[in-house]
């Protein structure tokens, strides 16, 4: 009976030492598979963070480019406008000294209007003329060219109208008659003429 007692008793601490290991086994398990969770997650984790970084940087990198191009754009067209200010500068170089001589020549026309009454006179009006020619001269090689008026159509680009009048010799709109004479520099009207214009 001892014998059978020991055996049952055996028995007993073999199906618990069982049930202990399994649940030791489950209890090990639990903590295996927690550790497995957290592993993903922060396997997960890190890689939503590295995606974002990229985002972000991808997003400065289109800030960078974007502002490369205006930056680009802006110092070509600050070449480009450089480059027409020089054209333009060399173009008309002269304008200031030719409207500066402008009332020269006026004056010039002026007097050559007059009528001499003697030799001396006329000698003198035979010099002037030979001055205004030359001035005209010069100021065509920097390609100044005074503006037809007389018989021409109006053009306020070109003519300043100061009066009004009825010529039947003139159709409508046409400049009878020019007060003081226009200058053209090149393609730039530097003085317009000042005309009486037909009605």
């Amino acid at each position: 009976m001892t014998i059978e007692k020991n055996n049952t008793i055996n028995e007993d601490v073999e199906t618990e030492s069982t049930e202990n290991v399994e649940l030791t086994e489950e209890k090990t398990a639990e903590p295996v598979f927690d550790e497995n969770e957290t592993t993903a997650q922060t396997i997960v984790d890190p890689v939503e963070e590295q995606l974002k970084e990229i985002q972000q940087l991808q997003g400065k990198l289109e800030e960078a480019e974007n502002r490369y191009l205006r930056l680009q754009a802006d110092f070509d067209n600050f070449r480009r406008r450089t480059r027409l200010d020089q054209e333009a500068g060399e173009k008309y170089r002269a304008q200031n000294l030719i409207t500066d001589l402008l009332p020269a020549l006026d004056n010039f026309e002026r007097a050559m209007n007059l009528e001499a009454d003697n030799e001396q006179t006329k000698s003198v009006l035979q010099g002037m003329d030979m001055v205004y020619r030359n001035l005209l001269d010069a100021l065509k090689k920097e390609g100044v060219e005074q503006i037809e008026a007389v018989g021409k159509e109006f053009d306020p680009h070109q003519h300043q109208a100061v009066m009004q009048g009825e010529d039947e010799n003139f159709g409508s709109n046409i400049v009878t008659d020019e007060f003081q004479k226009g200058y053209i520099l090149k393609d730039r009207v530097i003085r317009p003429s000042m005309v009486k214009v037909n009605q």
